[in-house]
């Protein structure tokens, strides 16, 4: 069918409860997003099959939740406070506010890399190619300047006794900062992770691929300490071990690649992206970072507190380096729904709608439809049996085949048929989302059937 857009997938997040505009009834608040019923769903199962893998089945691996507003120094430590910025410029004609990389990748389309230039470079290359304002049109542009992408706020009742602090724009310090209190009270040795799921705020101009990047957002991270010797092995497995999950999630290996950075950071030996492609082309999914010791020899420098380590086997003591995985959840949300929409033509021309989201991501594991609506007494109790195992609807407004359609459109792999026969032979038939092949089973077979299927 055609190509997706992503007009069309906004469409249909909006008309299925997935994803809505935030503040919409207030006219919107540009970059903000909110999560409806069904997405909130999905999204919730997108962490939770992360978590899994790469806390609950991952060798010597810990969670945190760290909090989302910390000591003012965590960012001095980090290096935020002095040069975490976007270059950026204002149209003359429109003041619509706009990022010069941004702007110079949209038109190189890959030919040079903003990445290694100079703001006086890329100021030369806006100018020498005359690129306009997407808004306006107009080539009329302000002096590249960099903006503070950290979110201010301040901690105080008067004027007169305020401390500034930050909206954390990341959440891999809280794994930092904790690295001692994870390390002690779980006995961990060296190597062992420390993961976080967790909201961040980035004040940045987003380009409107809906919520590819917003200024706010969920990042998971898993943040794995070893001997500087192992982390180039390291580095490398985590690398396989995240496009792994990818794959295992439903994406095609065909829409994935590995990109290493052209810049690293002066700390790192190596950083790649995992780049998905999306409906406006190939965007970091991912990021794998072998970050050396800069992070936590940072807090031990600003803290004052000893990072070292101990190892207890031959009594030789250093600080960690750190191998970082991090990919954002509301980014992989976007390329699930992109990976996962269809559109079918089916006999007779009608087109068919549908996300085909693994099993296990799926906001509801089965719909049950009973056949009509006299068929609610038969129908309900199936329903309370089944949400007890995993999360189910239950529909019976307008016809099987209306109600199947919905139910394709937000990814439901099962829809469970109560017809007539039922009340005979305690049987009903279960429909597949995919292949629309229908089976009959009995009603006790179905916590099984089901259940089996959506095992991640």
């Amino acid at each position: 069918m055609g190509k997706l857009t992503m007009d069309k997938l906004v469409t249909l997040c909006k008309g299925r409860g997935i994803i809505f505009a935030g503040s919409e009834i207030y006219g919107g608040m540009g970059n903000t997003w909110d999560y409806g019923p069904v997405g909130v769903e999905i999204k919730n199962n997108i962490k939770r099959a992360w978590w899994k893998r790469f806390v609950q089945e991952n060798d010597n691996s810990f969670g945190v939740d760290a909090a989302i507003l910390m000591n003012s120094r965590v960012w001095d430590a980090s290096g935020h406070t002095a040069s975490f910025s976007d270059p950026k410029m204002d149209c003359k004609k429109c003041k619509s506010r706009m990022r010069a990389d941004t702007l110079i990748s949209a038109h190189a389309k890959g030919k040079v890399n903003p990445d290694t230039m100079s703001n006086e470079e890329m100021q030369a290359y806006i100018e020498q190619h005359k690129l306009a304002c997407p808004k306006c049109g107009a080539c009329e542009w302000t002096p590249i300047r960099q903006f503070n992408l950290m979110f201010e706020t301040a901690r105080g009742v008067t004027d007169e006794n305020q401390n500034k602090i930050y909206l954390r724009p990341e959440t891999a310090q809280g794994e930092f900062v904790n690295f001692l209190s994870v390390q002690r009270s779980t006995r961990a040795k060296v190597p062992f992770g420390i993961a976080q799921v967790g909201k961040a705020f980035r004040n940045e101009v987003t380009p409107g691929n809906f919520i590819f990047r917003t200024i706010e957002f969920e990042q998971m991270e898993h943040q794995l300490f070893c001997k500087e010797e192992d982390s180039k092995e390291f580095y490398e497995k985590y690398k396989e071990k995240a496009m792994q999950f990818l794959l295992d999630i439903g994406f095609d290996k065909e829409h994935l690649r590995f990109k290493d950075h052209d810049k690293l950071a002066h700390y790192a030996s190596a950083a790649c992206d995992i780049q998905f492609l999306y409906p406006m082309g190939w965007e970091e999914l991912n990021g794998i970072h072998n970050r050396g010791s800069y992070d936590l020899s940072r807090h031990q420098e600003y803290s004052g507190k000893s990072m070292l380590y101990t190892d207890p086997f031959n009594g030789e003591k250093y600080i960690p380096s750190v191998v970082e995985y991090s990919i954002g959840a509301d980014r992989l949300m976007l390329a699930v729904l992109c990976e996962a929409f269809d559109e079918e033509e089916l006999e007779g021309g009608e087109i068919r709608s549908v996300l085909r989201l693994a099993p296990c991501l799926a906001a509801y594991k089965a719909a049950v439809l009973p056949l009509q609506k006299n068929l609610s007494d038969s129908a309900r109790p199936i329903f309370e049996k089944l949400r007890k195992s995993f999360p189910v609807i239950y529909d019976d407004a307008g016809s099987i085949g209306k109600r199947y359609r919905r139910q394709d459109e937000i990814g439901t792999p099962f829809c469970i048929t109560i017809d007539f026969d039922t009340l005979d032979d305690n049987s009903v038939t279960v429909r597949e989302r995919d292949s629309m092949e229908q089976v009959r089973l009995k009603v006790d077979e179905l916590e099984s059937y089901i259940g089996n299927a959506i095992k991640f």
